[in-house]
């Protein structure tokens, strides 16, 4: 749902103080994100642990939640941004500086209850064309796993699936089970 009828460009919107709940600029209209509820907090949360805990320790990414970027005239915040270690812009003193890095190589987005699957796909599809080299696209209610890729259609993920992040994170091993498994409280 728009906020506003007037558009906007990506550098009038950029200029706009962050709100909460967080909004979006798409196709140059201003859209609040859906607020997520426990599960999706849940598992975003979790992916950026899981991310982070292999990542960090080799080296090779790390994992960021709900960073605004541009993505062409669109400004969107992932769920979960994954950067490769070396993107990742650094401070004089080592530390993770704090600007834009340009578009992260993994954007998860976790479909919340009031959210159609289609509209997400269509938000990992902007990705996909402005620099994002894998999508995922997390239904806690279908449990499934939407990836994309750039160069290959998207390809729906259940049950025993590993989810396949090699392009980015070689080596991290997890399943749609093992995802969704993470929700059980017993």
């Amino acid at each position: 749902m728009a906020i506003t009828e007037r558009r906007l460009t990506a550098e009038e919107f950029l200029k706009l103080p962050e709100q909460k709940p967080n909004i979006e600029l798409i196709d140059g209209k201003v859209v609040q994100k859906p607020l997520g509820q426990e599960q999706h907090g849940a598992l975003q949360a979790i992916l950026a642990t899981l991310f982070n805990q292999f990542g960090r320790a080799t080296k090779v990414a790390m994992a960021l939640t709900e960073l605004r970027g541009r993505f062409g005239q669109d400004v969107l915040l992932p769920d979960v941004a994954v950067y490769r270690w070396e993107r990742l812009p650094r401070t004089a003193e080592g530390e993770l500086a704090n600007v834009y890095q340009g578009p992260p190589d993994i954007a998860v987005e976790i479909v919340s209850p009031d959210q159609s699957g289609r509209e997400i796909i269509a938000k990992c599809q902007r990705y996909l064309a402005n620099g994002v080299q894998i999508t995922l696209v997390v239904n806690p209610k279908q449990r499934s796993v939407t990836l994309g890729r750039v160069d290959e259609s998207l390809t729906t993920l259940r049950g025993s699936d590993r989810i396949d992040l090699d392009d980015v994170l070689p080596g991290f091993e997890l399943t749609v089970q093992e995802l969704f498994d993470i929700l059980r409280l017993d």
